[in-house]
């Protein structure tokens, strides 16, 4: 396959971001294109801040005669100082850049993991800006200019940032700055209260981490105001105990064919009390901004609402951190009149089973196929 398909690096400033002191630009990713040919579809993948430069499906779908551009904003590998705004100019400048540099006719977003709700929100921000302002300070103008994409693919998606957040929270946290502080009576891993968990201790247990995620939200605000006075902008804290889904111990929640006690970082309880996790640091400002579900506009079904172009939904059946009601609820979300929904075999990164990605780029041409204005790539 690899002497289908040829890459290139890209490397643009942003209209709120320009090349710094050491050298590099804000917005940075590779193009992937099938040899030889300027593909007129192209896909373009981005992450809240994985890098996703050299995403999986780029050579997959670039072998197969589609330009992938896996392109990354400033908050590439900078999760604690994301800001929403901002990020959907960085991906608005890699879509421009796909149409007036790249000759691209047709743009196909394709929201993949933590990327979907990013994703989503970019389209939703194209069609008309609706979101407020992260507080103190104000919205880009850039984000009037954004260009919407033509098609919408979601794969193996989280439904939203704060969602994914809160339903891996551990609500048996008592204090916030005390990693090891732990109420028995909440605590997941504790023996007695399961697995398999009761359907009581299921409720109390959601409602403890819908309160948590509040009970930050209003620390944020009320530390911001404090700050205010004392004539600071902002400042960092951490997030502990994040690999804490129901879900990740007891199969029969949410049942899918995904291992039980595994999670993306192994152990789920092991990682659960270890000191990585997503959400670990931020700054007030990126709190509200991407996990809050008071105040976030990262969440998803508020962007999915406003996406009417044709949809495509895919999600792998063995995948340990999204699940079916993630997949359902994207779905049934999206505005769009023609959508379609795909259970795929696989795990969350499509490395099992070993054909796995092959399959998942054909399903992804066959759709693209059938949605193809400008005739095959």
């Amino acid at each position: 396959m690899a002497n289908r398909w040829q890459r290139s690096f890209v490397s643009l400033d942003s209209p709120t971001g320009r090349r710094n002191g050491a050298g590099f630009r804000p917005c940075q990713g590779l193009y992937y294109t099938p040899k030889g040919r300027r593909p007129k579809t192209a896909l373009i993948a981005t992450h809240y801040n994985v890098d996703f430069s050299e995403h999986y499906l780029g050579e997959y779908m670039a072998a197969r005669g589609y330009g992938f551009l896996g392109w990354n904003t400033r908050f590439r590998g900078n999760e604690g100082f994301f800001l929403l705004e901002h990020a959907l100019v960085d991906i608005g400048r890699g879509i421009r850049w796909l149409r007036e540099a790249a000759g691209v006719e047709q743009v196909v977003i394709l929201g993949n993991s933590g990327g979907g709700s990013l994703m989503g929100a970019y389209q939703s921000q194209a069609v008309g800006v609706t979101m407020a302002p992260t507080p103190g300070l104000k919205l880009p103008s850039a984000l009037d200019e954004l260009q919407p994409a033509d098609l919408y693919i979601s794969l193996c998606a989280h439904l939203g940032r704060p969602e994914v957040l809160t339903a891996w929270f551990d609500p048996s946290i008592t204090d916030e700055t005390d990693p090891a502080s732990v109420d028995p009576a909440l605590n997941m891993y504790e023996e007695a209260n399961g697995p398999p968990y009761s359907d009581d201790f299921v409720q109390r247990y959601q409602s403890a981490q819908t309160a948590r995620n509040h009970r930050i939200t209003e620390w944020c605000h009320a530390e911001l105001a404090r700050l205010q006075e004392r004539g600071m902008f902002d400042r960092a804290f951490n997030v502990y105990r994040t690999w804490a889904d129901l879900r990740l111990m007891d199969a029969t929640i949410d049942p899918s064919e995904r291992r039980e006690r595994w999670c993306y970082a192994g152990d789920p309880k092991a990682a659960n009390f270890g000191p990585r996790g997503i959400g670990l640091t931020n700054t007030l400002r990126t709190w509200l901004s991407m996990w809050s579900l008071g105040d976030s506009h990262c969440r998803g079904a508020p962007h999915l609402n406003r996406i009417e172009v044709p949809a495509l939904v895919v999600q792998s059946t063995a995948d340990t951190g999204v699940f079916p009601s993630d997949a359902t609820a994207i779905y049934e979300a999206l505005a769009s009149g023609d959508k379609h929904i795909e259970m795929v075999p696989g795990d969350h990164y499509l490395e099992t089973p070993d054909s796995a990605r092959d399959d998942v780029a054909d399903l992804l041409v066959g759709w693209l196929s059938r949605h193809d204005h400008y005739g095959h790539p």
